[in-house]
């Protein structure tokens, strides 16, 4: 991937899909099917609810937030008050939950979000939150199946754990293959450009914190 593929300003690597919709790299994508073939088998109705996001999608996330338009959630998954929080705890308090525009995985096109569509109500709306996998949560058992089988297909979960960047997201899967040569590829300078050259929100202060945002937020994360 270069540049431009990288930091989400363009997604001539990845392809669009419609059963079930999703967008990623034709062999993420492949991989991904296989693997929800194999837990269909096992009564798992495994579907993407987020995959490739391209920079402009990205950044309308972070505007929300830091407008105090979108919810701001705590290391639980319990709201914040946007109000209470300076300038930097705001740009953290984000960073929680929502990756960089220009450093999110998301614009490589090789992680992808699972919800289990077999074990929710009729008209349930995903949360992507703690208590969904938690013990007794609407995917628990999916996430149990994951467990066990996630490696062998290739995937693995970058924020398995909290390593002082983004909380963890066991629903958040990330192919191997591709995702650990683009998160090499990848560097500071041109996460830097992509922030310059987008409409977000707090973009000077978020240019001054990058340093520690790139270490701790991008490049600390949990291996396959």
């Amino acid at each position: 991937m270069d540049e431009w593929e990288l930091t989400g300003r363009a997604r001539t690597h990845v392809q669009q899909y419609s059963q079930p919709r999703f967008a990623a790299r034709p062999e993420v994508a492949a991989a991904f099917l296989v693997m929800r073939e194999a837990a269909l088998r096992d009564g798992i109705d495994m579907l993407p609810c987020a995959s490739f996001r391209p920079l402009a999608g990205q950044v309308r996330i972070w505007n929300r937030k830091f407008s105090g338009e979108g919810t701001l959630r705590d290391h639980h998954g319990q709201p914040r008050d946007a109000a209470a929080l300076a300038p930097e705890q705001l740009v953290w308090a984000i960073l929680g939950w929502s990756a960089l525009p220009g450093a999110t995985r998301r614009h490589w096109g090789t992680d992808i979000d699972v919800f289990d569509r077999a074990t929710q109500p009729v008209g349930y709306k995903v949360k992507l939150l703690p208590e969904e996998v938690a013990p007794g949560g609407v995917y628990e058992h999916l996430h149990a199946w994951l467990d066990l089988h996630l490696a062998s297909f290739g995937f693995f979960r970058p924020y398995r754990t909290w390593r002082g960047g983004m909380y963890p997201e066991p629903w958040h899967l990330s192919h191997i293959a591709t995702a650990q040569p683009a998160l090499a590829a990848l560097d500071i300078d041109m996460v830097a450009r992509a922030v310059r050259e987008s409409d977000m929100l707090g973009r000077d202060l978020v240019l001054d914190l990058l340093p520690d945002i790139y270490r701790n937020h991008v490049q600390n994360v949990d291996g396959p």
